[in-house]
């Protein structure tokens, strides 16, 4: 094909494999993004037929790894990553020194590399993938979540340390003069540069970005509107890499978090959305063209023992340090799950290496190797969580009391008020459903249970009762004084729990009544079987409502006239 058809073919290519092979996946039960790596396998080098141009590939998905940081940004606040700091910022350097010190070991003393590729190799297992940990909880909903916000920070750590490695790799290759103080320099100016990119954003940035979208938006146009969305992401991202010396991941992650003070935030999240998407799977098949299937053949131990440090080693370890830093069960098994993979940062840091001659050829393919794995594996290893985590707390004591920790918010104060446990309305979940619901409640007495522990701490502060923990479990509905309850409410996005809740809480309290939102016609039909008593379908209830608004309205605006 012409050389000016490569970029054309090469996404032909690329997005028709993976639209047909993540269907056939999905339709094998199946993660799609299964599908989207062998679609890479499938035009990559190292397959007969069709090749697409790797280079082009990977620079493709760089823009849908800005994309995705950019909408973390948008919904991240600088409170959310404070908050979380006491967590991720020892949390996340702990599990990366951890998890190079077994990488480093496996490459130095079973297959004798020298030190400086074995620290380069165990750092490559160390990080996560902002791809894959963004896409798992997005699909789970669990992004906004506390759990996920700490996953979140965890990864921006892990993004700040890898560009401090990345600028003292030349060091560690003996490609920078001097020795010592040198390094001390090189640290010192690295560590400047960032601050100096975070303060020029959260300083000016604020103020700049907004002021620009606003002013787009006067336009009226909505295809100005989202080119100048994209421009603010990629062009600071890239600004970013150039100026500061900061990953372009990192420079898109601010430039969301400045943005999302602005009226626009919303807009701009729904806008960059279809190219998040599209980007986000050629970052999957640009990883799966770098794989060659004959390392499995060549080196099925090695890969074996790349697949186990990430897999098993970093989980371990991730999971250990999130439960001595006194933190529940849920959390400590979502973290570790979070981080039990490998992607863009691996490949770049072993292609640094490479230039360097710091790392052998066979680096690449068992860090490629590992991240198909692992990447493959993710979907799956989180969907296991919430059933490994009720199988333990089911067989452990020393579990469960890891799991509520003495925590003060898992049980009502003494002082609640007694009119607020009689005949009151258990709401289960708080997000933007529970809220408006709540809003709408007016004096009537609520007692809300969500997972949520920034949500339970502001709703406790404001006086409202509330309840940390699964509303699945007995123990929650009982702190929730489910017993002397009239009205159980359901406000999750996800209601395939909402049966054997149900059942649950109605062994509590036999007259309960129960109200939930379906999204779909199966739902509702599904949820009525399951003796919910009041099933409301979203889009009907949604119609009736702005039926009544229009209907009241009428009369005065026809008077108006």
């Amino acid at each position: 094909m012409h050389d000016g058809m490569t970029l054309i073919s090469t996404l032909a290519a690329a997005f028709g494999l993976a639209l047909v092979l993540g269907l056939l996946a999905q339709w094998a039960r199946l993660p799609a993004l299964v599908g989207y790596l062998l679609a890479g396998v499938l035009i990559g080098p190292y397959t007969p037929g069709f090749v697409g141009d790797v280079h082009l590939a990977q620079q493709l998905s760089e823009v849908g790894v800005m994309l995705l940081m950019f909408g973390v940004g948008l919904h991240f606040s600088v409170g959310d990553l404070m908050s979380v700091k006491g967590i991720a910022l020892p949390g996340a350097l702990v599990q990366m020194g951890a998890a190079t010190a077994m990488g480093a070991g496996l490459a130095h003393f079973w297959w004798g590399w020298d030190v400086g590729a074995s620290l380069v190799f165990g750092l490559a297992l160390s990080v996560a993938s902002t791809v894959v940990l963004l896409r798992a909880l997005e699909s789970r909903e669990l992004l906004h979540t506390g759990n996920g916000r700490i996953a979140v920070g965890w990864l921006v750590v892990e993004d700040l340390a890898m560009v401090l490695a990345l600028v003292l790799m030349p060091v560690l290759g003996g490609k920078a003069e001097g020795s010592g103080g040198n390094l001390a320099v090189t640290i010192v100016t690295t560590l400047l540069a960032v601050a100096a990119f975070v303060a020029v954003m959260l300083i000016f940035g604020r103020r700049l970005l907004p002021w620009l979208l606003w002013q787009v938006n006067r336009t009226g146009s909505r295809e100005l509107f989202t080119l100048a969305t994209v421009a603010a992401a990629v062009g600071l991202a890239v600004g970013a890499a150039a100026l500061f010396g900061v990953s372009v991941a990192l420079g898109a992650f601010f430039a969301g978090l400045v943005l999302r003070e602005s009226a626009f935030s919303e807009r701009a999240a729904h806008e960059s959305l279809p190219l998040r998407d599209a980007f986000a799977v050629l970052f999957f098949v640009a990883v799966g063209m770098l794989f060659d299937p004959m390392v499995l053949v060549r080196q099925p131990l090695a890969v074996l023992a790349t697949v186990a440090v990430i897999l098993v080693g970093k989980t371990i370890a991730a999971g250990a340090l999130v439960l001595l830093l006194r933190y529940p069960l849920s959390t400590a098994l979502t973290v570790a799950v979070s981080l039990a993979q490998i992607g863009e940062f691996s490949f770049i840091l072993l292609g640094l290496g490479q230039s360097l001659n710091l790392v052998p050829a066979e680096a690449t393919s068992l860090v490629v190797a590992g991240a198909i794995v692992s990447i493959a594996l993710n979907p799956l290893l989180f969907s296991g969580v919430e059933p490994l985590r009720r199988w333990v707390l089911a067989r452990s004591a020393w579990a469960r009391k890891l799991e509520a920790r003495d925590d003060p918010l898992a049980e009502l104060p003494a002082d609640t008020p007694s009119t607020s446990l009689a005949g009151q309305i258990v709401l289960v979940g708080h997000g933007t459903l529970g809220t408006a619901l709540h809003e709408q409640l007016g004096e009537r007495p609520v007692v809300v249970i969500d997972r949520d522990r920034d949500v339970v701490e502001h709703l406790r502060a404001s006086g409202q009762a509330a309840v940390l923990g699964d509303a699945a479990e007995a123990m929650t509905l009982v702190q929730a004084h489910i017993a002397q309850a009239a009205w159980l409410v359901v406000a999750l996005a996800d209601v395939r729990g909402v049966p054997a809740l149900l059942a649950l809480a109605r062994q509590l309290n036999p007259a309960l009544r129960c109200a939930v939102l379906a999204h779909t016609d199966e739902e509702e039909q599904w949820l009525a079987e399951a003796g919910v008593s009041h099933v409301l379908r979203s889009q009907r209830a949604l119609a009736q409502a702005l039926a009544r608004v229009v209907s009241q309205e009428e009369p005065t605006a026809r008077g108006a006239h």
